[in-house]
C-alpha cells in the first residue's frame, strides 16, 4: 500500500522497537512462546550484506526490529523534521510445512524485512510503498523428483512408441532404407508423444494439487509458490510446441492425400452422334451422369471438418463454468473452496498451476461428455454422417479409393447391388424396397459379406501404375505444346480420368492377376500397434474395417490431437493474459482459422486429385 510521508512523522514521532513471539499449546496443554528469528536484508557484516544471499549458512538472525525511524534522521535540532527517515518497506512471514506431516506442523516462521531510507523533502506531497505478506511453503524438491521420474518414464516409452509408428510409416511407404526422411519422421512421430507426455504431467499435476490443497481437512500440503511454478510453466509451453508441431504436419498430410472416386455406372443403350467434319451420324454408347460423382464429392468435402464434439460449445461451456458458475475461484491461492468469494473480502493471488488444472479439467470433463452424448444419442438416433456417407456412397454406386502413403490407404466398397443407380425415383424406391427385404445381394465387397471398408496395402507395382496415370490426370506430364491448347488438356485429362476409372474398377474385379489383392482380418497385434506385418509384395492386401478408420484423414479420426491441442492453446493464453475471456476468444478464432484452411486446401486437392471440378464444389 501507500503511506503518505506525513502521516510516518505524525504516528511515529518515536521509533518502537518489537520482539516477536509466537504462541502456542504444549503437548500438556500449557501455553508456550517461541522467538520468531528476524531476516534484516539490510544487515553488514564486515561490509558485506550478509542476509542477502540464498546461503542460509551466512545469515545472521536477530530478534528485535522496528517499523519507523524518524528519530535518528534529525540533525542539530530534535524539533525539526528529519533529514531521512528509515521505514520498514517490505515485511514477510514465512511459514514452512514439515515435510509429510498430516496435522499441519510447521517449522519456527521466519520474518524478512528490508528497510528504505527516504530522503524528507515535502511531507505533504510525498508517499512510500511498503508491502506485507505472509508466504506459505512447503520442500517441493520431492515432488519434483517424483515428476522428473514420471517424465523420464514416459518420454522413453514414447521413444519406442515412435520407433513403432515409424516402422509402421516405413511399411506404409513401400520402403526399408533409412534416409533423412525417415529421421524427420521419426522427430514428427517423437515431438507429438512427447507432447501427450508433457500434457499428461501437467494436467495430472494440476488436477492433483487442485484436489489435495483444496480438500484438505488439516494441512498436509501447500501450494509452490510463483518462483517454483517456473518448471511447470514451462512443461506446458513444451506441451503446446509439440503438439503444435504434430498438429501442422497431420493438417499436411490430409491435405495431400491421393483420392478417386470409381464410377461403377455403365451406359444403358446407345444413342445417335454426330462426328465432327465428317457429316456422319455413328450410334455411340450412351453417356453416364456425372452428377453422382459430383454428389459424392461434396459430401466428401463437408465431412473433411466434422468433428466428434461441437467446438463452439466448448468453448462456451468451458467459459460459463470458469466465470459465470464461479469454477475461476478455485484457482486462488487459498484453502476456500467455494465457488463464490465477497468483493468485500480479501482475494489471494491466482496460482497458474490451479488456474491450469481446473481450465484443462473442465475441457477434458466437457468434451468426455459430449463424445459420450454424440457417440451413444446423436450418431444412433439422430445422424452418423460417416457411416451415412459409406451408404450414400452404395446408393449412388460409387467407391471412394484413398492413399494417405505411397503404398496404404482406405477402400469404400459403393458398388451398388442393383447394378446401377442412375435411376428415376420410382426405381430407386423400388430398389431400397427390395434391399429392406433381402430380395438382392448384400453390398460387401466379398460375396454374402456386408464389409464396406477397408484398410488397403498396396504392392508396389499397383502404385507405380497408378502414379503413371495419375501424372496424366493432374497434367504434371506432357508436351509443352499440347498443354497450351485448353482443349486438349481437356481431353487429356478427360482420358486420363477415364483410364483411371477403368483400371482402378478393374483392379477391384480381379482382372489384373499380376496385380491382384486379397482380403483378410487384421491381427489384434497389427490393429494395436496400427501398423501390418505382412509386406504387400506380390498381392495387395484388403484388411477388413468394421470401424471405418478411413476417418482418419479427416478431422473425425483425430479428434484426441485437435483437443489437446485447444486446451493447450486456451491454456498458453490464459497463463500469458491471466483472462479466461480472452483465452476462449482467441481458441474459437483459431479454431475456425484452421477449419478454413482445412476446408479450402482440401477443397483444392480433392478438386486436383478427382478431376471434380471446383465450381461444383459448394
Amino acid at each position: 500500500c501507500k503511506i503518505s510521508v506525513s502521516k510516518l512523522l505524525l504516528d511515529f514521532a518515536n521509533p518502537i522497537f518489537y520482539d516477536l513471539f509466537l504462541e502456542y499449546n504444549g503437548d500438556n496443554g500449557q501455553q508456550y512462546l517461541w522467538a520468531v528469528p528476524v531476516l534484516n536484508l539490510n544487515l553488514q557484516y564486515s561490509e558485506m550484506f550478509v542476509n542477502q544471499g540464498s546461503s542460509m549458512n551466512n545469515w545472521l538472525l536477530t530478534r528485535r526490529f522496528f517499523l519507523v525511524d524518524t528519530l535518528s534522521g534529525k540533525e542539530n535540532d530534535l524539533g525539526k523534521l528529519p533529514r531521512v527517515i528509515r521505514i520498514a518497506s517490505k515485511i514477510k512471514i514465512s511459514i514452512r510445512l514439515v515435510s509429510r506431516t498430516q496435522r499441519g506442523t510447521i517449522y519456527p516462521p521466519l520474518l524478512t524485512i528490508a528497510y528504505t531510507d527516504v530522503l524528507v523533502q515535502n511531507p505533504e506531497t510525498q508517499s512510500v510503498m511498503v508491502s506485507f505478506s505472509v508466504n506459505y511453503e512447503m520442500n517441493q524438491s520431492e515432488a519434483q523428483i517424483q515428476t522428473d521420474i514420471t517424465l523420464g518414464v514416459l518420454g522413453g516409452l514414447a521413444v519406442l512408441w515412435s520407433l513403432l509408428k515409424t516402422a509402421g510409416w516405413k511399411r506404409r511407404t513401400g520402403s526399408s532404407i533409412i534416409d533423412l526422411q525417415t529421421v524427420f519422421k521419426f522427430l514428427l512421430f517423437y515431438a507429438g508423444d512427447l507432447a501427450n507426455v508433457f500434457f499428461v504431467i501437467t494436467v495430472s499435476t494440476g488436477i492433483y494439487w487442485l484436489v489435495f490443497f483444496k480438500a484438505q481437512q488439516f494441512v498436509s500440503v501447500l501450494l509452490p509458490l510463483p518462483s517454483q511454478e517456473e518448471d511447470f510453466v514451462t512443461y506446458i509451453a513444451c506441451a503446446f510446441s509439440l503438439k503444435a508441431l504434430q498438429f501442422l504436419q497431420l493438417l499436411v498430410s490430409q491435405l495431400t492425400i491421393d483420392i478417386f472416386f470409381i464410377d461403377w455406372e455403365r451406359p444403358k443403350g446407345k444413342v445417335l452422334k454426330a462426328v465432327e467434319g465428317e457429316g456422319v451420324i455413328k450410334s455411340a454408347a450412351a453417356p453416364v451422369s456425372i452428377w453422382r460423382t459430383y454428389f459424392i464429392a461434396n459430401e466428401w468435402n463437408e465431412i473433411q471438418t466434422v468433428r466428434k464434439i461441437n467446438p463452439l460449445f466448448q468453448v462456451l461451456a468451458v467459459l460459463f463454468f470458469l466465470e459465470v458458475v464461479g469454477f475461476s475461484n478455485l484457482a486462488l491461492m487459498d484453502s476456500s473452496s467455494s465457488l463464490t468469494r465477497s468483493s468485500e473480502s480479501y482475494i489471494a493471488p491466482w496460482s497458474r498451476i490451479l488456474r491450469f488444472g481446473v481450465s484443462a479439467a473442465l475441457w477434458l470433463a466437457i468434451a468426455f461428455l459430449q463424445i459420450i452424448f454424440f457417440s451413444v444419442f446423436y450418431e444412433r438416433f439422430v445422424e452418423d454422417k460417416i457411416s451415412q456417407f459409406v451408404d450414400l456412397c452404395c446408393m449412388s454406386n460409387i467407391s471412394v479409393f484413398l492413399l494417405s502413403h505411397s503404398c496404404f490407404g482406405y477402400y469404400i466398397h459403393g458398388r451398388s447391388v442393383h447394378g446401377h443407380a442412375d435411376t428415376n425415383m420410382e426405381e430407386m424406391n423400388m430398389n431400397l424396397k427390395r434391399e429392406a427385404e433381402n430380395l438382392c445381394s448384400q453390398r460387401g465387397l466379398l460375396p454374402n459379406t456386408d464389409g464396406q471398408t477397408f484398410q488397403i496395402s498396396i504392392s508396389r507395382k499397383m502404385r507405380l501404375h497408378y502414379d503413371r496415370i495419375h501424372e496424366t490426370l493432374t497434367r504434371k506430364r506432357g508436351p509443352a505444346r499440347l498443354l497450351d491448347s485448353t482443349a486438349n488438356t481437356f481431353e487429356q485429362s478427360t482420358r486420363a480420368y477415364n483410364t483411371m476409372n477403368k483400371f482402378l474398377s478393374s483392379f477391384i474385379d480381379h482382372v489384373h492377376k499380376e496385380m491382384d489383392y486379397i482380403v483378410k482380418d487384421k491381427l489384434l497385434l497389427e490393429r494395436i500397434l496400427g501398423m501390418e506385418f505382412m509386406e504387400p509384395i506380390e498381392k495387395s492386401i484388403f484388411y477388413n474395417d468394421e470401424g471405418h478408420s478411413f476417418s482418419d484423414v479427416l478431422y473425425y479420426g483425430n479428434e484426441t490431437t485437435l483437443l489437446i491441442f485447444d486446451i493447450l492453446f486456451f491454456s498458453i493464453v490464459d497463463l500469458a493474459s491471466q483472462s479466461f475471456v480472452l483465452a476462449a476468444i482467441l481458441t474459437y478464432l483459431q479454431q475456425e482459422i484452421f477449419k478454413f484452411i482445412r476446408n479450402t486446401l482440401g477443397q483444392k486437392n480433392l478438386a486436383s486429385k478427382t478431376l471434380v471440378d471446383e465450381r461444383f464444389l459448394i
